[in-house]
């Protein structure tokens, strides 16, 4: 069992991609005043943070379905501040499209989304007259106490974040835990979070990206200089799909903790009042290797002594 899933996750393209981050790392490398490498750029202001964050969209999934596309760009930028223990206070969008008709459907998903998260949309760029499609949105926000993926600690618990109330995309990996929620639902369960945050019960923590649970981890494990021990047997995961989907699958909805243990308890019982998810899948150890355990048989999936993933890190 363990080696079919490793071979799986060995041919996925989700964690490869993750190692082109490494031209920009290179560059942003010799930055010393904030930290590069979370989910956001955290930037000291007063008592707390501005939280600065952008995202692009693949293309053939804007060419594929651009009302979704248009959403999902708003989602995952506001995932991206809650799960630093922030809040979102507005986006700014780029669209560039071969016609103005061709942007209807992208604005409507964007649309709906700004109101459905309750974040303004109030700028950005737009040219009707490219020779293709595309789609980025950046987003600003501000947190007084951060949730970062530089903060883990060995003998951490790692703790796994999601919704199973959703459907799968049908042509791509992405489970889509929103489109059946009501605004005030998807805004009470990313304010868990903040609260978290707020309340000093977790200050470590990652948004699950396009590499899935663990090439997410992965990155997560890199900036913090530690390794973990991945318990697949105990991953609970969508009926629908197998574990090997779920690894690799964005799942909307879906964050990464890395949890003292004295918290575990207290961090769970804020999501299990909302129905959510949340498992203890792993604990965080000082190796810096990323192993993968199935019963009693374990794999050193990745090693980041001897190779980096993004190149962000301690």
């Amino acid at each position: 069992m363990l080696s079919s899933i490793v071979t799986y996750l060995e041919k996925s393209l989700s964690i490869s991609h993750k190692q082109e981050i490494q031209t920009a790392s290179q560059i942003l490398k010799n930055n010393k005043n904030i930290a590069i490498g979370d989910d956001c750029a955290a930037i000291a202001d007063g008592d707390g943070y501005l939280l600065l964050a952008a995202e692009g969209i693949l293309p053939e999934l804007l060419e594929s379905d651009p009302y979704f596309a248009g959403w999902s760009a708003i989602m995952v930028n506001v995932s991206d501040i809650y799960a630093m223990g922030g809040r979102p206070i507005a986006v700014v969008d780029t669209i560039w499209t071969q016609s103005l008709d061709e942007s209807d459907l992208i604005w409507q998903g964007m649309q709906a989304a700004s109101k459905a998260y309750n974040v303004p949309i109030v700028g950005g760029h737009t040219n009707c007259h490219s020779d293709y499609n595309a789609l980025s949105v950046a987003i600003l926000g501000r947190a007084q106490k951060i949730i970062s993926s530089f903060s883990a600690l060995s003998g951490d618990s790692l703790l796994l974040v999601s919704d199973f109330n959703g459907i799968v995309h049908p042509k791509y990996p992405f489970w889509d835990a929103f489109s059946n929620k009501e605004p005030h639902i998807l805004q009470q369960n990313l304010e868990i979070l903040r609260a978290l945050a707020q309340n000093d019960l977790v200050d470590a923590g990652k948004d699950i990206s396009m590499g899935g649970i663990v090439g997410t981890l992965l990155m997560f494990l890199e900036t913090s200089n530690c390794g973990a021990r991945l318990f697949l047997d105990r991953l609970s995961y969508p009926s629908i799909l197998s574990l090997e989907q779920w690894l690799i699958t964005f799942p909307s909805f879906g964050f990464l903790l890395s949890v003292r243990a004295d918290k575990v308890s207290q961090v769970q019982t804020r999501f299990h009042e909302q129905n959510l998810l949340c498992e203890e899948i792993g604990l965080i150890t000082n190796t810096k290797q990323l192993c993968l355990e199935w019963e009693d048989q374990s794999i050193v999936f990745w090693d980041l002594n001897q190779e980096n993933l993004t190149g962000f890190g301690l």
